[in-house]
C-alpha cells in the first residue's frame, strides 16, 4: 500500500512545479450507473488517486502552494449516519485531515462558496479540460465569478494551464513503494494464468476459464485491471475480443489477456496455449517466431534506448520468421520497410504501465520519441494473428492467433520482468499442461 508520506512527497513536487502563483484542481471520479439505480464498482479517478490516496466520489482536490492557511485542501461528503447505515463509512472533513494527510477540508455542498475565494489572486488554474464537461461548466462559474470582482480589486486567473503534461510526467517514474505494489499486482495475475492454464480442458466455455481468473484475483484482494480477454480458436485473431462465450475446441490455441488491479495498480499479462496441452507443429511454428520477438524486444528495455527500440526489434524478429515460413515473400529489409508484416502483425509491442493500464506520459519529446529511463514500468506484447479467412495463406495456418505480454521495469542495468514466473517457453507450458491433465 502507498502511505501517506508518500501522497504528500507527490502534491509537494507537483506544487513546486506549478508555482505559488497558481491553483492545481483535481476532482475525483464520478459515480457511473450501470442500469437503472444500480452503479458500477467505484474506481477513482488516477489523477485524484495519485495525489491523495482517497478512494471516496464526490470529492475536490485544490492545491494552493504558499497559501498560508494550508495549501493541501479537500471537499468531499460529509458524514452522515443514515446514508452510512446504506453505503458504508465515509471519512468526512475529519478523517480528510487526520486520515489522509490534508491540510484543511471542507464539505463538498460548500464549495461554490469556498473555492472561488481559493482561486482568487492566483494568476493560473491547472487543470483537465475535456475530461468531465459538467465540472469544466462549474470551474469556468467559479473562474467567471472572480473576474466579475476584478472592479472592487480581486485577482482573477488569466491563464488555464492544462495539468496533463506535468503530472503525467510524474506519474511515468516510480517509486520503489509503487513497485513493490505492482510487483503484488503481478504475482496476482502470474497466479490466475498459472491456475487458467492448469484448468483448461477441451470442452470447456471461455467463460468458464475467465471465471477461474476472476476468482483469483477476488480472493486476493485485487479486480480486473481491465475486461479480461479468453479467447480460443480464431477469436484470439480479434485484438480485443470480449465475448467469452465460446466452447474451447482440442487443437486449439487459447489467448489469455488479462491482469490484476491492487491498490489501484495494474498488471497485464498474455499468454497463448494449446487447449488439449500439446501444440501442432503449426502453431509451434508460430509461437516460436512471437516467443522470439519478445526476447529480442526485452532485451532492448535499457536505459538510454529510444521507447521505439523494442517495437522496432519485434518487427524485425517477426518478419525474419514469416520470411522462413513463406508467410511473406522477399528479403526481410524489404518487408520491414513496406510494413508487409502489419496483415499479421498489427500493433504495437507494448505501452507504459501504472495506475492506468494503458498508463499516462509521453511517448514522444520534442518529435523524438523519448528515451527509456530506470523507474518506467513498460509492457511486451508481440502477436501474430492469422484470420481464419486469410486470402493467399495456407489452411494450416488459418485461424491461428497468438500474443504474449510481460510487465518490464526499466533499472540501471538488466531489464526486471515481474511477470516471468507464468510460463512462456512452448516445452514448459506443455510440462505444466500435462500434470495438471493427468
Amino acid at each position: 500500500m502507498i502511505d501517506r508520506k508518500e501522497y504528500a512527497r507527490r502534491r509537494k513536487q507537483l506544487m513546486r512545479i506549478i508555482g505559488d502563483d497558481a491553483i492545481c484542481i483535481v476532482p475525483a471520479a464520478p459515480e457511473r450507473l450501470r442500469n437503472n439505480d444500480s452503479h458500477y464498482p467505484y474506481r477513482q479517478d488516477s489523477d485524484f488517486q495519485y495525489l491523495t490516496g482517497f478512494p471516496e466520489p464526490e470529492a475536490v482536490l485544490a492545491l494552493i502552494p504558499g497559501r498560508e492557511h494550508g495549501e493541501v485542501i479537500l471537499f468531499c461528503r460529509e458524514r452522515d449516519r443514515e446514508r452510512e447505515a446504506w453505503d458504508g463509512a465515509r471519512a468526512g472533513a475529519e478523517g480528510a485531515v487526520n486520515d489522509y494527510g490534508m491540510d484543511d477540508a471542507f464539505p463538498i455542498s460548500d464549495i461554490d462558496d469556498i473555492l472561488p475565494g481559493m482561486i482568487e489572486g492566483r494568476s493560473r488554474v491547472y487543470y483537465h479540460f475535456g475530461r468531465d464537461a459538467e465540472f469544466d461548466v462549474k470551474l469556468i462559474a467559479w473562474v467567471n465569478r472572480v473576474r466579475a470582482q476584478v472592479r472592487t480589486g480581486a485577482r482573477a486567473p488569466h491563464e488555464f494551464v492544462a495539468l496533463g503534461h506535468i503530472l503525467h510526467d510524474l506519474r511515468l517514474y516510480k517509486t520503489r513503494t509503487e513497485l513493490r505494489v505492482m510487483k503484488k499486482a503481478a504475482k496476482i495475475a502470474v497466479e490466475a494464468h498459472l491456475r487458467a492454464m492448469r484448468t483448461t480442458r477441451p470442452g470447456m466455455n471461455e467463460h468458464e476459464i475467465e471465471a477461474e481468473l476472476l476468482h483469483t484475483f477476488r480472493k486476493a484482494g485485487a479486480v480486473p485491471s481491465y475486461e479480461p480477454i479468453v479467447g480460443g480458436g480464431a477469436n484470439a485473431c480479434v485484438l480485443h475480443y470480449r465475448a467469452n462465450n465460446t466452447v474451447l475446441r482440442a487443437g486449439d490455441l487459447l489467448l489469455i489477456d488479462a491482469g490484476a488491479e491492487f491498490d489501484c495498480y495494474a498488471s497485464d499479462i498474455t499468454r497463448t496455449f494449446p487447449v488439449n496441452g500439446k501444440f501442432t507443429p503449426a502453431q509451434r511454428a508460430l509461437y516460436d517466431i512471437v516467443l522470439a520477438a519478445q526476447a529480442a524486444a526485452i532485451a532492448e528495455i535499457r536505459a538510454g534506448r529510444p521507447f521505439i527500440a523494442y517495437h522496432d526489434a519485434a518487427v524485425r524478429a517477426i518478419t525474419a520468421g514469416l520470411v522462413k515460413l513463406g508467410l511473406l515473400k522477399g528479403n526481410v529489409e524489404k518487408n520491414v520497410a513496406d510494413g508487409a508484416y502489419k496483415r499479421f502483425y498489427m500493433h504495437k509491442t507494448g505501452h507504459w504501465l501504472g495506475l492506468d493500464v494503458h498508463d499516462v506520459g509521453d511517448y514522444r519529446v520534442d518529435g523524438e520519441y523519448r528515451e527509456l529511463e530506470p523507474g518506467m514500468v513498460v509492457t511486451v506484447e508481440p502477436g501474430l494473428y492469422i484470420a481464419p479467412d486469410a486470402k493467399g495463406v495456407a489452411e494450416k495456418w488459418r485461424g491461428i492467433g497468438i500474443r504474449i505480454e510481460d510487465d518490464i521495469v526499466v533499472t540501471r542495468g538488466e531489464p526486471e520482468v515481474i511477470t516471468s514466473a507464468v510460463p512462456r517457453d512452448a516445452d514448459e507450458i506443455e510440462a505444466l499442461m500435462a500434470v495438471a491433465q493427468k
